[in-house]
């Protein structure tokens, strides 16, 4: 599966930005999409996770300011982003993971990234 990010850029803070991830294929058996950030000299964290079920986790850094969406039909992932803060600076990247129910073999797939920036 190949992921496209795109909805990147600068904002200020307080502002809103929409992120979306395209796959190249369906995303319908792919247990967890996800979003994932790494600001410089820091390690990669997790944003925001929905399963095939549509249940959403989120870091505790961006709950209820960040909310994601999955359309399967559509094969899109979006991460919604409001209230950002300085912190939220980071190339933010789209993940697709789970585990093949035939090889039962974990599989996890990304995206290359797109960098927000949010000034102060």
């Amino acid at each position: 599966v190949r992921l496209v990010e795109s909805g990147g850029g600068l904002v200020q803070s307080g502002g809103s930005l929409r992120l979306s991830c395209a796959a190249s294929e369906s995303i319908f058996s792919i247990d967890t999409m996800g979003w994932y950030r790494q600001a410089p000299g820091k390690q990669r964290e997790l944003v925001a996770t929905i399963s095939r079920s549509l249940k959403a986790n989120y870091a505790d850094s961006v709950k209820g300011r960040f909310t994601i969406v999955r359309d399967n039909a559509q094969s899109m992932v979006w991460l919604q982003m409001s209230s950002l803060k300085p912190e939220d600076t980071a190339v933010y990247y789209c993940a697709a993971e789970g585990t093949d129910p035939a090889s039962a073999i974990d599989y996890d797939y990304w995206g290359q990234g797109t960098q927000v920036t949010v000034s102060s």
